[in-house]
């Protein structure tokens, strides 16, 4: 693997050799064993972004619909975007609220825009069935994103020595873009955002609003190497310019005042 990291660059690199996850697995003791396996000892600095598919797994957070009893207005709701209710009805479970629900013309199914329990915004409020291994069931995100990274990232530190990152990532679709990219959903040890209010550019002009969202930067760029049919639910981000910090996935939430899109 060549070091870009020395050079003043940075190195995105998918893990491979992780197996299929359960629940009740050791996700830490299998990630640790994959790197090792791979010739992947981590360094300083190193940054790991995991899907979060393979913590729900772990976690045990995988509902089957046949125990799913729809409400009455999961029914309503999936009449009018022709959606399983059963279905509907988990992503009511795990939202807040429903801001949005819709079908475009000539869709096979429509969208719900949630507010997840965590805060987020996102379509159906993750509930998803791809990479859900049993036919009839659905993946939900997992209950504490950041409590999982905090757990995975003392592991890794107690296996290494060394200062590490972690983000746990899942897809979003963003306000008047086309497309999906990977969010952080959760965070242990590293920065949410980057502060430059009070610094100034390179030409000299002070910086009022700068702050880029570092944790989502992370898990956008891990989303070049990972594919839903890949296997690879593992990113190694070497060369990254970061300072240890405490923070938490909420970090990167907007305040409700602030929010044009609701």
């Amino acid at each position: 693997m060549k070091d870009l990291g020395t050079a003043g660059g940075v190195e995105i690199v998918a893990v491979p050799g992780i197996p299929d996850i359960r629940s009740g697995d050791d996700l830490a003791a299998i990630l640790i064993a994959a790197l090792e396996t791979a010739g992947l000892p981590l360094r300083d600095g190193d940054v790991l972004c995991l899907a979060h598919k393979i913590a729900s797994k772990a976690e045990g957070c995988i509902r089957r619909l046949a125990d799913i009893t729809p409400s009455p207005k999961a029914e309503e709701l999936a009449r009018t975007l022709a959606k399983d209710p059963r279905k509907v009805e988990v992503v009511l479970e795990e939202s807040r609220t429903v801001l949005r629900a819709f079908r475009h013309p000539g869709q096979d199914q429509g969208v719900m825009i949630c507010e997840h329990r965590l805060g987020f915004i996102s379509a159906n409020a993750g509930v998803d069935e791809s990479n859900a291994e049993e036919m009839g069931t659905v993946i939900t995100l997992p209950r504490d994103p950041d409590a999982t990274c905090r757990t995975l990232r003392d592991g890794v530190r107690n296996r290494f020595g060394v200062k590490v990152g972690v983000v746990m990532t899942d897809t979003f679709g963003r306000p008047w873009r086309l497309g999906q990219v990977n969010v952080a959903i959760g965070l242990a040890g590293l920065p949410a955002t980057r502060r430059e209010q009070g610094t100034s550019d390179a030409w000299g002009r002070p910086l009022l609003v700068t702050e880029p969202a570092f944790a989502d930067e992370v898990a956008a760029a891990s989303g070049l190497v990972i594919r839903k049919s890949g296997r690879q639910p593992l990113v190694l981000l070497r060369g990254l310019d970061w300072r240890p910090a405490e923070t938490q996935a909420r970090d990167l939430i907007r305040r409700a005042e602030e929010d044009m899109f609701r």
